[in-house]
């Protein structure tokens, strides 16, 4: 992103710059959360794959120093060993190794979604500047890093020592145990140690990418300039899109006049407003808005009119509501059916008079 004054940045990224920025991988995201969610999912794993991976473990080891080491060591018999212990280890571990991988695609999903990219993996020659890379460590954000880190260190040291403090009156009984329990009860209060230290560093993690995501908000804000452009480039140069818009009214205009001299009547306010309707009986339920306009479009209709002799009527209310309410080409709504027909009618009548005269 470019080196701009974070006080330039006051407004918010759009979603074609967050898209961008996903496409190069960057992201709101916190490896301490995906450190967190691993190490949690996997001790859960762990507690349940364990046991079974621990078995097919000494199953190996017993084979191996056992049946295996008093065959006679040919290459077929090397050959077979190595696949039944490579089939005994993938059938002990399998499950562990696939639930760890599972568990670190849930901690990056989580975070980021589904994104692949090759961004991050291209070269780039500033990495290689010492200028740079020494400014990175010495950093406000560095050293923010670095406070955070002896932070959660502190603070999963604590919690592993009030554990062990706490499990310390459980330790002299075991004297008395087999060896067998004492080795069950280590891996039960491992097991717990791991699980506590886990949400432990599961609640900073969480604080940890409450604080990233704000950052990363704060990172990715836009100039007004920047602003200015990203409209330009996703919605086109307002100056040509107002030119374009003004090109389109100008043939719209221009058809428009072109159907006026076709129009069976023009209703006039007197001069602001001017509606030319048709009507054909045969293609039309209703008579159509084949032009209209106000002001200087409403005169130049009335012009048309009177060089091609379409007659006039004066009514206000009705050119008002018509030119409000219906569109070019469209046919007028029942609710003015009354008072066009009878504008109509006069026209008609007034042109049966011509024609007898």
């Amino acid at each position: 992103m470019p080196d701009i004054d974070r006080e330039q940045r006051t407004e918010e990224a759009t979603p074609r710059r967050r898209e961008e920025l996903r496409k190069q991988g960057q992201v709101a995201r916190s490896t301490e959360l995906n450190s967190a969610l691993i190490l949690f999912l996997g001790a859960l794993v762990l507690y349940f794959a364990g046991p079974g991976a621990s078995a097919g473990l000494s199953s190996i080891m017993t084979n191996c120093l056992g049946e295996y080491i008093s065959r006679p060591l040919t290459p077929a018999a090397c050959s077979t060993m190595i696949v039944h212990v490579g089939a005994s280890a993938l059938g002990a571990f399998g499950p562990l190794m696939g639930g760890l991988y599972v568990a670190a695609a849930v901690a990056s999903y989580s975070q980021v979604g589904f994104m692949v990219t090759s961004e991050s993996l291209s070269p780039k020659l500033d990495r290689l500047d010492p200028f740079k890379g020494f400014g990175r460590l010495i950093s406000a954000k560095s050293f923010a890093k670095l406070l955070a880190t002896l932070l959660k260190v502190s603070i999963v040291a604590a919690v592993a020592y009030l554990y062990l403090r706490y499990r310390m009156k459980d330790y002299p009984p075991l004297l008395d145990c087999s060896v067998a329990m004492i080795y069950a009860m280590f891996c039960r209060w491992t097991f717990e140690l791991i699980f506590i230290i886990a949400l432990a560093f599961l609640v900073i993690a969480i604080a940890d990418y409450g604080f990233q995501r704000w950052d990363f908000e704060r990172d990715i804000r836009m100039t007004k300039q920047e602003l200015r452009e990203e409209l330009k480039r996703s919605e086109g140069d307002p100056l040509v899109k107002g030119r374009v818009r003004q090109i389109q009214r100008e043939m719209a205009n221009r058809r428009m006049m072109h159907d006026v001299p076709k129009a069976d009547v023009v209703i006039k306010n007197p001069t602001h407003y001017a509606v030319a309707l048709r009507y054909e009986a045969r293609k039309n339920k209703a008579p159509v808005v084949v032009a209209k306009g106000m002001n200087l479009i409403a005169q130049k209709i009335l012009e048309i009119a009177r060089e091609h002799g379409v007659p006039e009527v004066e009514n206000k209310p009705l050119a008002q509501t018509i030119y409000k309410t219906v569109e070019i080409g469209s046919e007028i709504p029942p609710a003015l059916y009354r008072a066009v027909a009878e504008v109509l009618a006069y026209v008609y009548r007034l042109r049966t008079r011509r024609t007898v005269s």
